[in-house]
């Protein structure tokens, strides 16, 4: 009977910790979900209405499109947008083809200082972001790279932490099967490509997805490279538009063209959140 009592006791305490937990959950996630929903509720506002509102409205009776067809139109934003897009391919693509080879080298392959080296990598983490950033603006200017898709792609074609996440991932296949490969004549080529890409496929995919995101988002380093419309990314374009469009004035439409600007990022997340949740984990998990 006592027993009895006390495992309701414990059943009890456990639905109060969850509920709790729920309650705390749903109250972070409307902190962090309602910035994006006042962007949408403001990008579909109409301007007369918005700059009449002296107390601000949480909901709109008469929603418009039109902000986002004068985001289309103020400034050349499919423009930034296919620049965007061909910037965020090649530079993911050249970094896959950069870090993989790397990470299987520092986690498969035996040379002479390869512990050495691999610390100096590391190390490079430590070196403040801005101070890189110098370098690397001094280094494309002296090379007459600005203005150029170049210079925009060159500085982020690789990345030491990419390279470490893959590398312990590629280190959670056992050797064995790296020697029976090597027993049966595969080079070590075939053997990436085969076998570990494939066995690391979540991480792979994850690594794809963070590079796509941080090169969509990429800020400092297009506002530096570029003053060249023809090269402008879709974050030269937000400050194109706040400086030279309607962003001070029409703010619904401002809104409109940053909602279109995060759309496919968004809409990436949504589809792949499994895969980086998994490939994230399995990366930092070894054994």
């Amino acid at each position: 009977m006592e027993e009895n009592t006390q495992n309701k006791k414990k059943r009890k305490n456990i639905r109060i910790g969850a509920v709790i937990v729920y309650i705390l959950l749903s109250i972070w996630a409307l902190v962090v979900l309602f910035p994006f929903y006042w962007m949408l509720l403001t990008s579909v506002k109409d301007y007369g209405a918005y700059s009449t509102e002296y107390i601000p409205q949480f909901f709109t009776a008469e929603p418009t499109a039109e902000n986002y067809a004068e985001a289309f139109t103020a400034v050349p934003l499919a423009k930034y947008f296919f620049n965007t897009l061909l910037f965020t391919v090649l530079t993911t693509g050249i970094m896959m083809i950069v870090i993989i080879p790397a990470a299987f080298a520092f986690s498969r392959l035996q040379f002479r200082g390869k512990n050495i080296v691999f610390t100096l990598f590391l190390s490079l983490m430590m070196i403040p972001n801005e101070l890189v950033i110098i370098t690397n603006f001094q280094t494309i200017t002296d090379m007459g790279l600005r203005n150029t898709f170049t210079g925009l792609i060159l500085p982020s074609v690789t990345s030491v932490f990419y390279i470490y996440l893959l590398k312990e991932n590629f280190e959670q296949i056992p050797d064995e099967l790296y020697k029976a490969a090597k027993v049966d004549g595969t080079s070590d080529f075939r053997y990436l490509v085969k076998v570990m890409i494939p066995i690391c496929k979540p991480t792979v995919i994850t690594i794809m997805i963070l590079k796509v995101i941080e090169c969509w988002n990429s800020y400092v380093w297009p506002r530096l490279i570029t003053d060249d419309k023809a090269y402008f990314l879709v974050s030269n374009g937000i400050e194109e538009i706040r400086e030279n469009g309607f962003g001070r004035e029409n703010i619904p439409a401002m809104m409109a063209a940053v909602v279109v600007i995060s759309l496919p990022l968004t809409v990436i997340f949504v589809i792949f959140r499994k895969k980086i949740m998994e490939g994230v984990s399995s990366g930092g998990t070894k054994g």
